[in-house]
């Protein structure tokens, strides 16, 4: 048997924690689907992010999937996303955004600057900011699937939080919405009907002035390259608030949206890995 002619394809390091278990969510599932057809372009290998910075040596990319919570090898991150930054490797997501990626620092300085968010403040001296509500949520800046966040009945922050909390009101609303790009380019939006049931989502066809809230938070991020989930709540009222701006390994939810939606998914996320090629 000859070898096949031609140049060699690129190569990516396909970072995924297949064992990972999430609530109302199968990540594993959406990473075979999604290596499945990324190799139908480059040659693909996958790997846990805690070996990660040992291997991006040896790759052309680095797509950085559903990895879980950085939290739970939180050391391991910090190691790759220094050796990829003194490497120059070529990361999808870039490591520029200011979104998750960055912790949740990002609500504050939105909710500051008057963005639709829910009000959030991190300091004891700004409490008085927040609205009256029927109750708070307090959680950590670095953290996800609601790891460590606690409801009480008034605003508070404990002393010595340093600025490491983040308080916000409670709000109620209609249902929550999801916007999904790659690069700044719009790809589909979900919808979750019943906010008892976060993960039970389904098409949703966004309104002109829906995306255009979606893209000022996109437009407000610093991500080069990659995939954003622009999270937001409908209020009572028919505004939409921001609940999360998700730029580091959010969550597709693929198995909700139609296989033409998904082929077109696929082919841009294809361009884009490309595009950070060249």
């Amino acid at each position: 048997m000859t070898a096949a002619s031609g140049p060699p394809r690129p190569s990516v390091l396909f970072v995924t924690d297949l064992a990972y278990e999430a609530r109302g969510r199968r990540y594993c599932d959406e990473d075979i689907f999604l290596t499945s057809r990324l190799r139908e372009t480059f040659d693909v290998a996958l790997c846990h992010p805690r070996d990660a910075a040992a291997l991006l040596d040896g790759f052309d990319a680095v797509v950085v999937r559903n990895s879980g919570p950085v939290l739970h090898h939180q050391e391991a991150y910090d190691a790759f996303v220094a050796r990829a930054r003194r490497s120059g490797a070529r990361v999808c997501n870039t490591l520029d955004g200011r979104g998750d990626m960055a912790g949740k620092q990002y609500l504050v300085d939105l909710s500051r600057a008057g963005f639709p968010v829910i009000p959030t403040v991190d300091s004891r001296d700004d409490l008085g900011l927040l609205p009256l509500s029927d109750g708070y949520v307090v959680k950590p800046k670095l953290g996800a699937d609601s790891m460590g966040l606690r409801f009480t009945e008034r605003p508070e922050l404990p002393e010595g939080a340093g600025g490491t909390l983040l308080v916000q009101p409670r709000i109620d609303f209609r249902y929550e919405v999801s916007f999904y790009f790659v690069d700044h380019d719009f790809q589909y939006a979900l919808h979750a009907p019943h906010p008892e049931r976060r993960w039970v989502l389904e098409p949703y066809a966004p309104s002109s002035e829906d995306l255009d809230f979606a893209r000022r938070f996109v437009e407000w991020n610093t991500l080069t390259h990659g995939i954003q989930r622009v999270d937001a709540c409908r209020t009572p009222e028919g505004d939409l608030l921001l609940v999360e701006l998700e730029d580091l390994n959010p969550y597709l939810s693929l198995d909700r949206v139609p296989e033409e939606v998904r082929d077109a998914f696929v082919a841009r996320m294809t361009a884009c890995v490309r595009e950070l090629l060249t």
